[in-house]
C-alpha cells in the first residue's frame, strides 16, 4: 500500500485550515487518514506550522512519500533535513503574543478614573441664545440688501 504524507483542507471558503496527515495514496483529499501529525494555517500572519517532528520521522522512515505542498512545510520546519542528514534551517517565526484584554480593560479604566464626572465641558446652547442669534443674522442681513438697492 502506497502512503502518502498530505494536506487535508478545512475552513470556510476564502479561510483554509490544514491538517497534516498520512493517509493512503488513493484516498481523496479529505478522505479517511491513517493518521494527523500536524497543522498549517497559512491565513495568519505568519502563517501557524505545527508538526510532530516525531511522527513526521517515523512516517517518512517506512516509505510515507510527501507531496509537493507538505515538502516544502518539512523543509520550513527542518524535518526533511533531519531525514536526509542535513543541516537545519533557521527557525520559524512565531507570532507575537497577544495582550490580555483583561489587563488592557484595567489600563482603560484607571485612565479614564481621573476625568471630571460633573458637567459638560460646553454648555449646551439655550433656545433663547439661538433666538438672538437668528436675529443678528436678520440684522445683518437687512442693511447689506439696502445698500445694493
Amino acid at each position: 500500500m502506497a502512503v502518502k504524507i498530505k494536506l487535508k483542507r478545512l475552513g470556510k471558503i476564502r479561510s483554509p485550515h490544514y491538517r497534516i496527515i498520512v493517509a493512503d495514496a488513493r484516498t481523496r483529499r479529505d478522505g479517511r487518514a491513517i493518521e494527523e501529525i500536524g497543522l498549517y494555517h497559512p491565513v495568519q500572519n505568519p502563517s501557524l506550522i505545527q508538526v510532530d517532528s516525531e511522527r513526521a520521522q517515523h512516517w517518512l522512515s517506512v516509505g510515507a512519500q510527501p507531496t509537493e505542498p507538505v515538502l516544502a512545510i518539512l523543509k520550513l520546519t527542518g524535518d526533511w533535513q533531519k531525514f536526509k542528514g542535513e543541516p537545519a534551517p533557521a527557525p520559524l517565526l512565531q507570532p507575537e503574543p497577544k495582550a490580555d484584554k483583561r489587563a488592557l480593560f484595567e489600563a482603560a479604566a484607571k485612565d479614564t478614573a481621573d476625568e471630571p464626572k460633573g458637567e459638560a465641558i460646553t454648555p449646551k446652547a439655550k433656545k433663547a441664545d439661538k433666538a438672538e442669534k437668528k436675529a443678528e443674522d436678520a440684522e445683518a442681513a437687512a442693511p447689506a440688501e439696502s445698500t445694493e438697492a
